[in-house]
């Protein structure tokens, strides 16, 4: 398997795609049924086949990630060079940067010379989708991207 296997609720969601899966392969409901109870490592391998597919879809077309910490933002952005990075520091003790008292405090006192910013480049590993879902996995979460596109407009013009 690639990334990983979906959650059963994720499969529960994702149960219509799931069975059409299973058509594709020439597998319908009771010989689905009779592999889950007699070829174990061939469900497994079904179950991990379509998560990666479905993983694969969903990193196509990631454009913008976040991930926040108690004294950090890191904002990422796919380009086709590799991955953009904002990283945004509040250095003050107590901040928390993940609630929303911290994230108001930034927002009125992004010039404060406690908050640093810093830019970066990195390539792409063989597969830029693997580079995606290992920062899903570091607690990144997938979004819009109007935090990232609001601190760039910003430095770039400052």
């Amino acid at each position: 398997m690639k990334y990983q296997r979906l959650s059963k609720e994720q499969f529960e969601i994702l149960v219509e795609e799931f069975s059409k899966f299973l058509a594709v392969h020439g597998i319908d409901k009771p010989e689905w049924e009779r592999l889950q109870t007699s070829e174990v490592q061939r469900v497994d391998d079904l179950l991990d086949e379509f998560s990666d597919l479905i993983w694969k879809g969903v990193l196509s077309k990631v454009k913008y990630l976040e991930n926040l910490s108690e004294h950090f933002i890191y904002l990422f952005s796919r380009e086709d060079n590799g991955l953009e990075l904002i990283a945004v520091e509040a250095q003050v003790a107590g901040l928390d940067l993940r609630t929303s008292e911290g994230f108001k405090w930034l927002k009125q006192n992004y010039l404060d010379e406690r908050v640093i910013y810093r830019r970066a480049t990195k390539a792409y590993s063989e597969d830029p989708f693997k580079d995606l879902f290992e920062l899903i996995q570091k607690g990144a979460v997938i979004t819009k991207g109007d935090l990232y596109i609001w601190f760039k407009d910003w430095l770039d013009n400052n």
